[in-house]
């Protein structure tokens, strides 16, 4: 059996950016991923939007982590020239009652820390976006999209030139822990090696691989919650992200840009036992009327799909949004883990930041 350093499960972009940062500070890293490509899941199936941090209880690790995460993306982007650009995003209300919902979020990002937000009159919004209808608008500026397929590429290229490798096609299914606790034999896996340190960043499968290792307890259930993208076919009827209030009966359809200006709709909201990237073109029906309402311009026909992606939710459907669950020794006992739980959206922007709250509870 060898002995490793540090193995890291799951090669999506947090799982990379863990690893890349414990390579720099010196450790020697492995990444399993079970996947023949690395961020095959979340990772290539999201929106590619840097959040400013707005829509996350203030003091959550969502909030905090997305701020931190937002502004160490950006430079690492520029640092390696990764496409990326600060389009900025209008969260609009259609109607006057949605204006109350859109102060109180714009407040909320202010308490986290995303000091740019900018309030507009619904003729400053037509002057910014002549189809775009709404009564009131703020503009994120700092919000803005980046190409994750280049920037996986980079942070698996800096874990590579720091001494770390990536081993495709290499599930972990099953561990334990030697006698319930770190010893000088470590964490055994199934992989035929044991390791000093194991950071567990499977994303939707996490709590399986959590569950599959003796000795951890209190793994969360897996929820898994689909999201299908429709894109506009020709060119994008606007410039910025656009990001309406939720308005009962209509679906909560959010409009972003890819980096060849795109313009995408979605990811709508489902829930299922069994996660599958099976399109369902039923959905443009909805998908349509909600996206009407801000941009009636737009024709059915129009919209063509573009894919699905699966969230992993900590909680079922019906309940209140869930934080990052970000688990060490201190809550599981077992020296040398980390396990990663729910790490949904902001969890692309904030990549670099978990990277950096792992590494700190290692």
């Amino acid at each position: 059996m060898e002995h490793l350093d540090c193995v890291v499960i799951g090669a999506g972009v947090v799982g990379l950016a863990t690893a890349r940062r414990l390579a720099l500070a010196g450790r020697r890293v492995v990444v399993f991923e079970a996947e023949a490509e690395a961020g095959a899941h979340a990772s290539s199936h999201n929106s590619g939007v840097v959040h400013a941090g707005v829509y996350y209880p203030t003091a959550s690790l969502k909030a905090r982590l997305c701020v931190a995460g937002r502004k160490a993306l950006y430079t690492y982007a520029a640092d390696r020239g990764i496409p990326h650009r600060r389009v900025g995003k209008l969260m609009i209300a259609v109607e006057e009652g949605e204006v109350a919902t859109l102060e109180r979020i714009a407040a909320l990002g202010r308490a986290n820390g995303v000091d740019d937000l900018v309030g507009l009159s619904g003729e400053e919004v037509k002057a910014l976006e002549p189809d775009l209808e709404a009564v009131r608008a703020v503009l994120s500026p700092s919000t803005g999209i980046i190409d994750t397929e280049l920037l996986l590429r980079c942070l698996k290229a800096d874990l590579e030139a720091a001494g770390g490798t990536v081993e495709l096609s290499s599930p972990v299914t099953g561990g334990r822990v030697t006698g319930g606790r770190i010893t000088d034999e470590g964490i055994m896996l199934d992989r035929g090696v044991r390791a000093t340190s194991v950071v567990n960043a499977a994303g939707m499968h996490a709590p399986d691989v959590a569950r599959s290792i003796e000795g951890v307890q209190r793994v969360p259930d897996a929820h898994y919650a689909p999201g299908h993208y429709f894109a506009i076919v020709g060119p994008s009827p606007v410039r910025h992200l656009v990001y309406p209030m939720p308005s009962p009966g209509v679906a909560h359809i959010h409009l972003s840009l890819d980096p060849r200006g795109r313009a995408r709709l979605g990811p709508d909201l489902s829930w299922t036992d069994t996660p599958s990237y099976t399109f369902d073109i039923e959905r443009r029906a909805a998908f349509h009327r909600a996206v009407r309402r801000y941009l009636p311009g737009v024709a059915e026909d129009a919209l063509a799909p573009d894919g699905v992606g699966i969230r992993a939710k900590l909680v079922p459907h019906g309940s209140s949004p869930a934080d990052f669950a970000i688990e060490g020794p201190e809550v599981h006992g077992i020296a040398g883990l980390v396990n990663l739980f729910g790490i949904e959206s902001p969890g692309l922007t904030a990549c670099l930041a978990i990277a950096d709250e792992v590494a700190a509870r290692l």
